[in-house]
């Protein structure tokens, strides 16, 4: 299961989130820097309306819907890049993680400290910005000195160091390595050091119930920032989304709709994370169980096989597939089968997103 990482600086409302995308889980959410000083995880269900469609067409008793695991980390400040607050913790943390959900503060409230005093989403998406670009130069400035001794008789080791030494110029102007335009091959070949500004990235802009529906001029701030980063903003409001928990399901649409909205964008953000994550869904249904089950864009027939069993894809002979549109449309496999709209596809088939699979395998 890959994993996103909640960052931010304190007070963002970081942990407030994780534990209304949890419900359950027990992330200490309070009013002071550092309140998260452990990282926090929690494996989240993916939104997808598509399941209830199959589970109806196929009567089916039980419904699995995909997963993300989502990463609390603990808040960063100035100078974490050389220790300071959490800041060692923070980014062996998030090297861990597959993608990075960036949560930035939103909204005005006296209430609730700011670690630096005021609310400026531009000002604090650079302090995290800065901070792990110092930390990724540091990584590969260490990693140059071990590579220029081993590039006097591997080749291997030359290649490496045209890329090391590019990352050095790129990264000292504020640069991100996700910005720098790498070619797959150059990725692989760093991909070991786990650099942090590699990663994916979504601004989660956290606002306040009355900005839900629209935006505010903060999250337009934001906005700029991600263009230029080529990342996702999702607007949410951690606030809303906590108050939604304690609410009876019947009466979470009444709340919604008095705010202008019809879901308080968490569910939009779990979406944006699985495709940030480079993760496409396909579908197996019947009777018994309607499931989503996850694989990485570009596997074939007998890779997504395997994701329910090794031995699927071991033994792998075919796959009949089905587009989810015509199957909803014709209303079953059996319709859809008389039409031609089953298709039987072998080894080579690069499985698409909302495919409705049946395996034959020789085992």
């Amino acid at each position: 299961m890959l994993r996103a990482g909640i960052v931010g600086l304190p007070n963002v409302g970081k942990s407030t989130l994780f534990n209304a995308l949890v419900e359950n889980a027990k992330a200490e959410a309070a009013n002071f820097p550092f309140c998260t000083k452990n990282p926090n995880i929690g494996i989240v269900s993916v939104p997808d309306e598509r399941l209830n469609v199959l589970a109806k067409i196929s009567a089916t008793k039980q419904i699995v819907p995909a997963q993300v695991e989502f990463v609390d980390i603990a808040g960063l400040i100035k100078g974490a890049s050389k220790g300071e607050g959490m800041g060692n913790a923070f980014l062996s943390n998030i090297r861990e993680v597959d993608a990075i959900v960036h949560m930035v503060r939103c909204f005005d409230n006296d209430d609730i400290i700011h670690v630096d005093g005021s609310v400026d989403p531009v000002r604090d998406i650079e302090i995290i910005n800065l901070e792990l670009a110092l930390a990724d130069l540091g990584q590969v400035e260490k990693r140059i000195e071990r590579t220029k001794k081993l590039a006097r008789t591997s080749k291997e080791a030359q290649a490496e160091l045209v890329i090391l030494e590019k990352l050095v110029v790129e990264l000292n102007t504020g640069k991100s390595v996700r910005q720098l335009g790498l070619t797959a091959e150059e990725s692989e070949t760093i991909a070991f050091l786990q650099l942090l500004t590699a990663k994916p990235i979504i601004f989660a802009a956290n606002v306040s119930e009355d900005d839900l529906a629209t935006g505010n001029e903060y999250v337009e701030k934001v906005r700029k920032v991600a263009a230029q980063e080529n990342a996702q903003v999702s607007i949410v409001s951690a606030q809303v989304e906590s108050e939604l928990i304690d609410l009876p399901s019947e009466e979470r649409a009444d709340f919604l709709a008095s705010l202008g909205v019809e879901e308080g964008g968490l569910k939009s953000l779990i979406r944006a994370t699985y495709t940030l994550l480079g993760l496409r869904t396909y579908f197996t249904t019947g009777e018994k169980e309607t499931r989503a089950w996850t694989i990485k864009a570009g596997m074939s027939a007998p890779q997504a096989a395997g994701v329910i069993h090794s031995d699927f894809e071991r033994c792998f002979i075919r796959a009949e597939t089905v587009a989810y549109e015509d199957l909803v449309s014709n209303g079953s496999m059996n319709a859809a089968k008389g039409k031609g709209l089953v298709r039987s596809e072998g080894k080579e088939y690069i499985v698409k997103e909302g495919d409705v699979m049946v395996f034959l395998t020789s085992a």
